[in-house]
């Protein structure tokens, strides 16, 4: 593996990256004491770096409660991206989804569906999502997938594609059952994704009631109508057995964070935690991309190809959490995989590691991905390439 040293300065008001074999610059390291919660797990993650900020058992496995209601929100949002389904979709609502005549739903939260009640999609997601209604996710699973036990399986096998190591789901609704759980580390995995995956679905947690049947219902995240902060989502979940839970999503300018409370002991204690979560990472960090996704971190020399050159950079990976007020002092270097890139070479091909250093410490690794296809060149460029290559080894880089 081959390193190189760089410095970062800030692509804002029209700056550039410079790459100087520069000593690190002397900076007093900040402390930043963490917020007591009061809550079982307790997660913290800033959006789009995935830097955890702060976490308090955030692997251990308890039970999401109506938080399971996210995952059957993402599978529900993909099968409309896919086409599959579509919101004006009419679907007949059968016996199980009637809180009347399934003891499962009895005193939980409802959309009010009757049997043979026909309900179009979008009316669903929205029961789902807002009123967090128990008998509007059984009828949208039958339609999606044909049974529950199908569309639960659709929720597990995402849940392993999204990497979520700690979860498995056994029902659509979140209702108590046996061998179902997740973790706060899990839970803002899931969210991310559904931020990312499925924006439109997303788009949906923000909305503060929905009236169905002439029934008014608030959404259940009353973080909604806070004044301190811009939350436009994600979740709640209660039960007996879970405690209260609450996912919720906010955003600051560019940056978004992400916090997960489970098990608090009261409704309060959980909009309470989370706030604070989410204001004192608000507070004291920041998310910066001094390596833009379209942006050329650095150009190196390849071998064998249609080009003398490439360019090299971070993709959709370039944005770091760090302490506010320590931008200045954020740097980085990069390390190639092998000694030299020889082609051919493929758009987004990881070919090494950035690794981002504050203050001397190494703080985040990031992909090193190729920018461009690079094509092998003629039979006479490879040839003359092989001859610079050796004296390239042999004489040092002055003949490249």
């Amino acid at each position: 593996m081959t390193q190189y040293a760089s410095s970062l300065r800030s692509l804002a008001a029209g700056s550039v990256l410079l790459f100087l074999f520069a000593s690190p610059v002397k900076a007093e390291e900040q402390t930043i004491a963490p917020p007591g919660v009061d809550a079982r797990a307790w997660i913290l993650m800033d959006y789009a770096s995935g830097k955890v900020l702060v976490e308090g058992n955030a692997d251990e496995k308890l039970d999401p409660a109506s938080l399971t209601k996210i995952m059957t929100s993402y599978v529900v949002g993909q099968a409309l991206k896919a086409g599959k389904i579509k919101l004006t979709d009419m679907v007949t609502v059968g016996k199980d989804a009637w809180a009347t005549g399934n003891p499962a739903l009895r005193g939980s939260s409802v959309m009010f569906l009757k049997p043979g009640d026909q309900v179009s999609v979008a009316d669903l997601n929205k029961g789902i999502i807002i009123q967090s209604g128990n008998d509007a996710c059984i009828a949208l699973a039958d339609y999606v997938a044909g049974s529950q036990e199908s569309f639960i399986g659709l929720m597990n096998a995402y849940a392993k594609r999204l990497g979520l190591t700690n979860t498995t789901f056994q029902t659509v609704h979140g209702l108590d059952a046996p061998g179902q759980f997740s973790t706060a580390r899990d839970m803002a995995l899931l969210g991310k994704a559904l931020i990312h995956d499925v924006p439109d679905e997303y788009a949906i947690h923000k909305e503060k009631e929905f009236t169905f049947n002439n029934i008014r219902q608030p959404n259940r995240n009353r973080l909604l109508w806070s004044s301190n902060l811009h939350v436009d989502g994600l979740k709640t979940g209660t039960t007996a057995g879970a405690g209260y839970n609450l996912v919720a999503s906010a955003t600051q300018g560019d940056m978004r964070l992400i916090s997960v409370v489970l098990g608090a002991k009261t409704d309060r204690i959980r909009f309470n935690e989370s706030e604070k979560l989410l204001t004192w990472g608000f507070r004291f960090f920041e998310t910066v991309t001094p390596i833009k996704p379209d942006a050329t971190f650095v150009t190196q020399r390849v071998w064998f190809g249609d080009k003398r050159e490439v360019n090299l950079g971070a993709g959709d990976a370039g944005s770091v959490t760090i302490p506010r007020g320590q931008l200045k002092n954020l740097k980085a270097s990069f390390t190639l995989n092998e000694p030299q890139l020889t082609a051919p070479l493929k758009k987004g091909q990881v070919v090494g590691t950035i690794d981002f250093q504050l203050n001397g410490k190494s703080i985040e690794q990031r992909p090193l991905m190729v920018m461009e296809n690079v094509d092998e060149g003629g039979f006479f460029s490879r040839m003359w390439d092989f001859v610079l290559m050796k004296f390239h080894q042999w004489f040092g880089s002055w003949f490249s």
